[in-house]
């Protein structure tokens, strides 16, 4: 009798599959789908800092009428920022009323500004979890790592004194000390991080000089970034590890288990294959488990992490060594 389930964050999982946070994850209709065809959680496309504070900024300087009615931009502005939050609050609370997978919430951060009273209506409107994706990029040549990082805890110490839910970070692996970094985000009092978040990337359109974007899709050669961060800091970490991009089939969700991952996020094979290929990958994971005589993931989570290295840099520089020198 094989078992899938997993705990994240505290959370009951029938199998460690996320869907993760994405254009997939916004709308109830798709919600259901993606229960419908197997998956154990699923985080809803993220609300942007932005939208939460500003959502009207934009729309409103595009009124022709603006600068004539002045005394009307903080009821525009509030207006629309009521409707983004309330839209993303009935998201929740209908998805919740849809599916018995958990529902966790997704906000797209870069500071601890006054959207985190927004935390606590998601949490009102039942979101079992609520996962921050922090990008704060390090291209301000005049400011410290330290103060980058500094974004990062400030947003955290807010957020768990708002809500009782559980917390996860959905962080970048642009730190000069990452493994420091990993470890002291899970001495907060968060419960998950997610390695690693997706973000914009640049490409030029040389034909019309304009900035456009690129690589929006994970391949699955993007896994090996984050299956070596999971296998070395999951035996080092006060909170669970899952882990996101590259995943794309069932022996990358296994890979990723070995490694020490709690739950695995999948996105870009589900806008390649469709929500069906969740099936597919529950399904390769049943049967590897079978062929190897497991018959839980407790038995071999982590199985492959780095835990026995002390300092896991050293334990790389072998490796490299290793591989380079054909020593065996």
């Amino acid at each position: 009798m094989i078992n899938l389930e997993t705990t994240y964050m505290g959370l009951k999982l029938k199998n460690p599959i996320i869907v993760g946070s994405s254009g997939l994850t916004n709308s109830v209709e798709n919600i259901i789908e993606i229960a419908r065809n197997g998956a154990g959680a699923v985080v809803l496309k993220s609300l942007f800092e932005e939208q939460i504070m500003h959502a009207a900024s934009h729309t409103f300087a595009q009124q022709e009428f603006g600068n004539y009615y002045p005394e009307a931009d903080d009821y525009i502005r509030n207006y629309t920022r009521e409707n983004d939050v309330a839209n993303y609050l009935e998201l929740i609370s209908d998805s919740k009323k849809a599916v018995d997978i958990p529902v966790i919430a997704s906000i797209n951060c870069v500071s601890g500004a006054e959207w985190v009273d927004f935390a606590k209506k998601v949490e009102a409107a039942g979101a079992d979890a609520l996962e921050l994706n922090v990008f704060v990029l390090p291209s301000d040549p005049d400011k410290e790592g330290a103060a980058n990082e500094a974004v990062y805890f400030e947003i955290a110490e807010k957020i768990l004194a708002a809500v009782k839910i559980p917390v996860a970070l959905k962080i970048s692996y642009y730190f000069s000390g990452l493994a420091r970094m990993i470890t002291r985000l899970s001495w907060t009092g968060i419960k998950g991080i997610v390695l690693f978040n997706r973000f914009f990337s640049p490409d030029f359109d040389i034909e019309n000089m304009e900035i456009k974007s690129s690589f929006v899709f994970s391949s699955p050669a993007d896994l090996s970034i984050s299956l070596r961060w999971v296998a070395m800091m999951s035996a080092h970490v006060k909170c669970d590890l899952a882990a996101s991009t590259g995943v794309h089939n069932g022996s990358a969700l296994i890979k990723q288990l070995l490694a020490g991952a709690k739950a695995v996020q999948v996105a870009s094979v589900l806008y390649k294959k469709g929500f069906k290929e969740i099936a597919a990958m529950i399904e390769e994971l049943e049967n590897w488990m079978i062929r190897k005589s497991f018959t839980s993931l407790e038995q071999f989570t982590g199985k492959m992490s780095l835990e026995k290295a002390e300092n896991p840099a050293a334990f790389e520089r072998v490796q490299f060594m290793k591989h380079f020198s054909g020593i065996e």
